[in-house]
């Protein structure tokens, strides 16, 4: 039998997060905080859950890695015609969630979305496996399909197509850029009396804001 969710309750011991010790810029706090994941060998530490909502305005959640982070915001790639990508052509706003469990830190990160340029794409593409770049470009994402044996079959006739490995890159694959206009950093504390900070985009720069657990 389950163990019942009072049995899985896990009490968070850990140091106070005052404002002083953030960033003003909440770019580099979050890029302090992935480091600090790394050097605590959380199991892929830029995975994150991306939330997107079409024109119907239903959310749909799904995990990415992340694989850019600059002053102009966090990059990800997908297929561009996936639930997501047709979502984030009705309604280019997202939200972001990272969450380290064995650090007890989560950030969250909402604003808009727009596509990277064909270049950075291609390049990003180039740098991948091979075998992930035959799965990129073979794989009808999110669509319905009648069999695993069809996908197989899909990925072994790219692989044939392209014996050198030197398949290109698809034009409905690509990347997209979240560009924050908000931040949440989320520290776990003793009774679920945690800390939380908020960053708010303003003129000038950003604003800091605790908010209460």
């Amino acid at each position: 039998m389950a163990p019942s969710f009072e049995e899985l309750r896990v009490e968070y011991r850990s140091a106070p997060l005052e404002q002083t010790d953030l960033d003003p810029d909440p770019l580099v706090q979050l890029s302090r905080w992935l480091d600090a994941a790394v050097a605590a060998e959380v199991e892929e530490p830029n995975a994150f859950v991306l939330a997107t909502a079409g024109e119907q305005g239903r959310p749909a959640a799904r995990a990415l890695l992340l694989k850019g982070l600059s002053p102009e915001g966090l990059v990800f790639f997908t297929n561009y015609r996936s639930r997501k990508g047709v979502e984030l052509a009705a309604n280019p706003q997202a939200s972001a969630v990272f969450l380290w469990v064995p650090i007890r830190r989560q950030v969250r990160v909402e604003g808009f979305v727009e596509k990277v340029t064909e270049r950075v794409s291609d390049e990003y593409f180039a740098s991948r496996p091979l075998e992930a770049r035959l799965a990129s470009a073979a794989s009808p994402q999110s669509e319905v399909v009648e069999s695993r044996q069809y996908l197989e079959q899909l990925l072994e006739d790219l692989r044939r197509a392209y014996p050198d490995g030197d398949v290109p890159r698809p034009t409905h694959w690509g990347g997209y850029r979240l560009i924050p206009d908000s931040f949440e950093f989320w520290q776990g504390r003793e009774a679920r009396f945690h800390d939380r900070f908020r960053y708010v985009q303003s003129l000038g720069g950003w604003r800091i804001d605790r908010l209460a657990p």
